[in-house]
């Protein structure tokens, strides 16, 4: 039986749902001048990704700009063609734990995500369907962890914050959404975000 509170599942797509191969790439690439934490924050504060992750940003001068901002050792096309690249899949067992949400919880994606990566998670692997409503940082302007990102969710679908469990891999988009009041829990891979929707009884069949 669901919680009473719950009427919107939000899930952060890559790392949660999506297996994403950016940071060990971006690790190689700059042989170990950060650890991974540090990596991440600096990659969700860069004017460069947010810039691009807004669509205010071409791929190519996207590009072009991190390549200096990091000093990467890599060349323009070289690097659009791996980071094209970084969504590598789904999960094992992620759509099984989409359709394992009752109904009437509202099913959501909010993912910081570009032009590159979007129609490869929408189209080849099969997200768009799988959602009631996507939330995609390109598309709306705003991105995580931004307040206004949330706001926006929460807006568009007529939630208030403490109706929505919300699922992401990183500390800076959970802290964000938690300062909010939305109910955020950082999970990494499917596993974990099925043992957090298990344990308050966000699936079907879970006993809590």
């Amino acid at each position: 039986m669901k919680p009473e509170w719950l009427e919107v599942a939000l899930f952060d797509l890559g790392g949660v749902l999506v297996e994403f191969t950016g940071v060990p790439t971006l690790l190689s690439w700059i042989d170990g001048q950060m650890r991974p934490e540090e990596l991440w924050r600096h990659w969700l504060t860069s004017p460069n990704v947010r810039a691009f992750e807004t669509g205010a940003m071409e791929p190519e001068d996207f590009a072009e700009l991190l390549i200096a901002e990091l000093d990467l050792p890599v060349q323009r096309a070289d690097f659009l063609d791996s980071f094209t690249h970084w969504p590598n899949g789904l999960f094992p067992g992620a759509m099984e734990l989409i359709s394992e949400i009752p109904r009437p919880i509202v099913r959501a994606t909010l993912s910081n995500s570009n032009s590159l990566h979007w129609p490869r998670l929408m189209t080849e692997m099969g997200l768009s369907e799988a959602f009631d409503f996507h939330f995609a940082s390109h598309l709306m302007g705003k991105i995580k962890p931004d307040k206004e990102a949330f706001e926006h969710v929460m807006s568009s679908l007529g939630s208030i914050p403490e109706s929505i469990l919300f699922l992401d891999d990183n500390q800076l988009n959970v802290d964000a959404a938690l300062s909010l009041g939305i109910r955020a829990f950082r999970v990494q891979g499917v596993e974990e975000a099925r043992f957090v929707m298990e344990e308050i009884g966000a699936l079907r069949h879970s006993s809590a």
